[in-house]
């Protein structure tokens, strides 16, 4: 049994997420918990409440035993591109490219 939290359309991009996830995947939910807490990227805050989200859903929905969870994936897929531009030297521009991620994790209940 598997509980699963995502979020779509994080304004991330998904190659600086991926590195934080690849920090937790395999972790226990404490030990990933406390990994986030003290790692300083702009995605931790987002992985660490997705976490929880996670780990709140194994309780409630699927009744897992909270102590018994782990990471078992997490990942990034990029979402939508947001295309703007800014001017450049003479009468010239430059793309600048939002990028935007759809995250999630997953956990499951060690046998």
């Amino acid at each position: 049994m598997e509980a699963k939290a995502t979020l779509h359309y994080a304004r991330i991009s998904p190659r600086k997420v991926q590195i934080v996830c690849d920090l937790i995947r395999g972790k226990d939910t404490r030990t990933a918990e406390a990994i986030l807490m003290q790692t300083p990227k702009a995605a931790s805050e987002l992985l660490l409440k997705l976490l929880k989200s996670a780990c709140a859903n194994a309780e409630n929905n699927h009744e897992m035993n909270p102590d018994a969870l782990y990471v078992s994936e997490t990942y990034a897929n990029p979402g939508p591109i947001l295309k703007r531009g800014m001017a450049r030297a003479r009468g010239g521009y430059a793309r600048i490219l939002k990028r935007t991620s759809h995250i999630t994790v997953v956990v499951k209940e060690k046998e």
